[in-house]
């Protein structure tokens, strides 16, 4: 859609539009975070079928217990935490039911120490995989969904003034708008984004 979203659909957080059952903001949270799931469950070993049914599971999870999530630091700390929380139970229960292990998510020598551990230990993989680039990459699928929130000038504002680091004063000039209206559109995108991140941006 070319109209920007008005003030009220913008102050609530993606989560907080899932929790009202706003079907469109489910849609955008599984669109930004179902490959993300997906990459955890292939790289703890699932094979596609098994990663695509688990990613389906993770879903089932996030919206039965999403009212619950309240990201704190026993949850995850952050949403993206709980949900990579969430698929490392997901994956672990589809090895178990399989009578399999699932490979350590830090490589041979973290799968070395996931193989000594007994089943009541403290597991090597708690942490989520290489995090910062799936930051990267939930922010790009973010800049994706949101892009078609704003009009081309509001959007080319915020990309060459935050995506390209051109000043702000070539930009207004180049676009023919003031500084502020530059400075508005970083911001309302900015915002948007945060919204859309929940607090992981």
């Amino acid at each position: 859609m070319n109209a920007e979203r008005d003030t009220n659909s913008t102050s609530l957080s993606l989560l907080n539009r899932v929790r009202r059952n706003d079907v469109d903001a489910w849609c955008r949270l599984t669109a930004l975070y179902s490959p993300i799931v997906y990459s955890w469950c292939r790289r703890a070993g699932l094979q596609d079928n098994d990663a695509s049914d688990a990613v389906q599971e993770v879903f089932r999870t996030v919206f039965q217990r999403l009212a619950q999530f309240r990201g704190t630091e026993r949850d995850g700390g952050s949403f993206r935490g709980w949900l990579w929380t969430i698929s490392r139970n997901q994956v672990r229960l589809n090895f178990r039911n399989r009578g399999k292990r699932p490979q350590a998510f830090g490589g041979s020598d973290a799968q070395m120490l996931f193989a000594e551990q007994t089943d009541g230990s403290r597991d090597h993989d708690d942490d989520e995989p290489d995090a910062v680039n799936t930051r990267r990459r939930i922010l790009h699928r973010a800049l994706d969904l949101v892009k078609g929130d704003f009009n081309t000038i509001t959007w080319q504002a915020f990309s060459r003034v935050t995506l390209q680091e051109h000043s702000i004063q070539d930009v207004a000039r180049d676009l023919k708008l003031t500084e502020n209206a530059v400075r508005q559109a970083k911001f309302r995108v900015l915002r948007r984004l945060r919204d859309e991140l929940d607090g992981d941006l």
